[in-house]
């Protein structure tokens, strides 16, 4: 029986009940179907389409304290039968795990899907070839005609849709779609046989709400001449600028040490900061899953725990951690909600829309108060110790000078630790929603820039 004969209801239901019938405790299944086109645009011409559309399955079995997980995309019944089977024989013979276990009847209570919430995830459009090709062909044209030092690095298009059903043998069943749009472009800059590079992109969940592919064009082809000439820094120590581009990496490294999976292996130097001040009393975190129209917006997480906004960091404070059912039960504490998992791994903890929230100042606000300092506009390599909070990248963008841009800057390094990072951190007003994890520019009194 292949997987078009029956729903998927029916097929996650056999698969439990062969896993079951085999010798399993519990267990839970994952679906997914990922369909879409992406077109890559190069010089006037199509360089490459695709179109896809992929079927997994992702099956966790129990057997006591024991559990594996396997995944495939054979959905023939008979496969399936022998898949179910297989999953049951390796969780026999692998070690105790006393921490891993599906979500109960009484967890999935406490926190329902409120199905009432529209978070706007799904575009019900999807964009034909020829309208990809348009926003490809419109971000190039744009960007050749600002200079004639400009050449393209290829400009894309392209729309996807995933659909995911979830069911465990605890009666949890629910299912998730959603859409993503992307336009990018990247160009090339030369003057005086000296190159740099730039792009600009607009991902949204409604194909109707990307940015104006001319628009983004102008933007890099811009964005690269004003780097054309650059120079190294000099060394020192000073104000640091992040733009909402690069500012987003401290958003990920604040993910990173809250995860609750970090913590819980004292992996992280916050893992003894629970509701103490270890971020500047500026620096409010977020991560909402009901964002509408957010890239990472869902209504329930990868164990089936209904969803809600968590408050990370207030006012400075780290107020919570981001947790799963199995880092919950390490720290003794209750999963937020937060569990993310694809088809062949298990649970673990991870962020939906992660955010810095604003302040109240503009970037130029922040510059115009810098005598002497760095404006970041790209981040090369990383060095970085979530351990020690040890911090050291490659920079480059702009130098600032009595409070104004003065020159680009190339070939910088950037470093401090973490630690003394947070306790710096100032949010200008201009966020960013274009990532699911997303920050306004951010600037740090004072850092070690490293150069000439």
């Amino acid at each position: 029986m292949s997987l078009k004969k029956i729903n998927n209801q029916d097929l996650l239901t056999m698969l439990i009940e062969e896993a079951k019938k085999n010798g399993a405790s519990t267990a839970d299944v994952i679906y997914t179907r990922n369909t879409g086109i992406n077109l890559n645009y190069r010089n006037n011409n199509d360089e490459t389409i695709e179109r896809y559309d992929n079927v997994d399955i992702g099956l966790r079995v129990f057997v006591g304290k024991k559990n594996a997980i396997i995944s495939t995309n054979d959905t023939s019944e008979k496969k399936l039968k022998e898949f179910a089977s297989k999953a049951v024989e390796m969780a026999k013979i692998v070690p105790e795990d006393n921490y891993s276990l599906i979500a109960s009847k009484e967890l999935l209570l406490k926190y329902p899907i409120d199905y009432s919430t529209d978070l706007e995830v799904f575009d019900k459009k999807e964009p034909k070839i020829d309208e990809l090709r348009k926003l490809a062909q419109q971000m190039e044209e744009s960007a050749l005609n600002v200079s004639k030092c400009i050449k393209s690095d290829g400009s894309q298009a392209s729309w996807g849709l995933t659909e995911s059903q979830l069911m465990t043998s605890n009666g949890f069943i629910a299912s998730n779609k959603k859409t993503n749009n992307t336009i990018s472009i990247i160009v090339i800059g030369n003057k005086s046989g000296k190159m740099e590079r730039d792009y600009d992109f607009s991902s949204k969940v409604f194909f109707n709400d990307l940015e104006d592919p001319i628009k983004l064009g102008r933007n890099a082809s811009e964005d690269v001449i004003k780097k054309l000439g650059s120079k190294k820094p000099k060394t020192g120590k000073f104000p640091i600028i992040f733009n909402p581009r690069v500012a987003r990496s401290i958003a990920t490294h604040i993910a990173s040490c809250i995860n609750g999976s970090s913590i819980s292996r004292g992996t992280s130097f916050l893992k003894d900061s629970f509701k103490k001040k270890v971020f500047s009393k500026y620096i409010n975190v977020v991560d909402d899953p009901l964002l509408k129209r957010g890239l990472g917006s869902r209504l329930y997480d990868g164990e089936g725990i209904g969803v809600r906004k968590t408050n990370l960091v207030d006012n400075g404070t780290l107020k919570n951690f981001l947790l799963d059912i199995s880092s919950g039960i390490q720290l003794n504490m209750e999963t937020n909600g937060n569990a993310v998992r694809g088809v062949n791994s298990p649970p673990r903890p991870g962020t939906t829309n992660l955010i810095i929230m604003p302040g109240q100042y503009t970037q130029n606000d922040l510059i115009n108060n810098i005598n002497e300092g760095f404006l970041i506009t790209e981040l090369i390599g990383s060095s970085i110790s979530l351990i020690t909070g040890d911090y050291s990248r490659g920079a480059s963008g702009f130098w600032i000078k009595n409070g104004k841009i003065s020159h680009p800057i190339s070939e910088a390094t950037i470093a401090g630790n973490l630690k003394e990072m947070f306790m710096q951190l100032t949010p200008a007003n201009d966020l960013d929603l274009s990532n699911p994890i997303a920050s306004p520019s951010i600037m740090l009194e004072n850092m070690v820039v490293a150069g000439n």
